[in-house]
């Protein structure tokens, strides 16, 4: 695994900024590491995807994680407000940047991926393929 790190600066949306590294470095197959910063705006969705939420406040990033697929992202994100309490889900894009965002990718090399239609759940789901292997 290869790593990229980078600083998202103020107005920047996060999931796009995610999703254009990978096109832009031709990243077949990514993870986020690390995220460590705050956003002036939170776009997410909840669980069984009811309904989004759009807050525009103050947040800091308490945790990031997801895939990236052939430039499109799967991430779930959890904010805390001025009271420590902690929120959260998938990200959506319109989640802005305020001061900073240090975020650190995997880059997995040995696997590519791709996203197909899963009658089960409804979704497009990643399938993993590493060398020489078939898709799991």
């Amino acid at each position: 695994m290869k790593e990229f790190a980078i600083r998202l600066k103020r107005g920047t949306d996060l999931k796009k900024a995610i999703e254009n590294i990978a096109q832009e470095n031709n990243f077949d197959t990514i993870v986020v590491l690390s995220a460590v910063g705050c956003v002036s705006r939170a776009h997410f969705r909840l669980a069984k995807a009811i309904e989004d939420i759009d807050v525009e406040d103050g947040f800091e990033i308490l945790s990031l994680n997801g895939t990236v697929s052939k430039g499109k992202a799967h991430l779930h994100i959890c904010f805390s407000d001025e009271f420590g309490n902690a929120f959260g889900g998938h990200l959506k894009e319109g989640t802005i940047i305020e001061t900073t965002c240090e975020l650190v990718l995997g880059i997995l090399e040995e696997y590519s991926s791709q996203r197909s239609y899963d009658e089960e759940t409804g979704y497009d789901e990643i399938e993993f393929k590493k060398e020489g292997k078939k898709y799991d």
